[in-house]
C-alpha cells in the first residue's frame, strides 16, 4: 500500500509538532521529498477535514493533542528506593535496579528534551544577534551620513 501524500504530509506535522518544532510548508518541504504545490495541497486539504489547524499565517499543529501534563515528583528514599508519583493516581515505587532500567527506557526523551532545549536557546541568541545586526547596520548608515563625500581625486 502506497502512502498518500496527504498521509506523508500529516505524518510529518504530527511528529515535527512532537518534537515541539514549528510546522511550516517550508519546514515540511526540507523533510519530505514533495514539490511545494503538493504540500501546499496537503495542508489545505488537512486543514478543511480538521485534521490540522493553522494557528497562524503558515504554521501548523495537529489536531490530535494530548491531555494537559500532570505534575510529577521524583523521590529517592535513604535506602535507594525511588518513588514516582504522577498526577493524582499513579506511584510507582521503584528498587535502585528497577530506576536505572526505567532511565535508560527514558534516555531517548531526555535526549529529545535536551536538543529541544538547544533549539529554543539557539533560536533566541538568533533573534537577540539579527536584532544587534540591524542595529548596526542602522548606526554604521547614520555614521557614513555624517561623514564628509571623499573625492578620491
Amino acid at each position: 500500500m502506497q502512502i498518500t501524500n496527504k498521509q506523508k504530509v500529516l505524518d510529518a506535522v504530527i511528529d515535527l509538532h512532537n518534537q515541539e518544532q514549528i510546522v511550516t510548508r517550508e519546514t515540511l518541504s526540507d523533510i519530505l521529498d514533495l514539490k511545494l504545490i503538493s504540500i501546499d495541497e496537503s495542508l489545505s486539504t488537512l486543514t478543511n477535514d480538521g485534521e490540522i489547524h493553522r494557528i497562524q499565517r503558515g504554521v501548523y499543529v495537529p489536531t490530535v493533542e494530548h491531555k494537559p501534563a500532570r505534575i510529577i515528583s521524583k523521590i529517592v528514599l535513604p535506602d535507594g528506593t525511588t518513588v514516582i508519583d504522577v498526577g493524582d493516581t499513579i506511584v510507582l515505587t521503584l528498587t535502585p535496579k528497577e530506576a536505572r532500567i526505567v532511565g535508560s527506557l527514558m534516555m531517548c526523551e531526555a535526549m529529545q528534551y535536551s536538543n529541544i532545549e538547544i533549539g529554543h536557546h539557539a533560536a533566541l541568541t538568533t533573534a537577540k544577534m539579527d536584532l544587534q545586526t540591524k542595529e548596526m547596520r542602522r548606526e554604521i548608515r547614520e555614521l557614513q551620513k555624517r561623514l564628509p563625500a571623499s573625492n578620491p581625486a
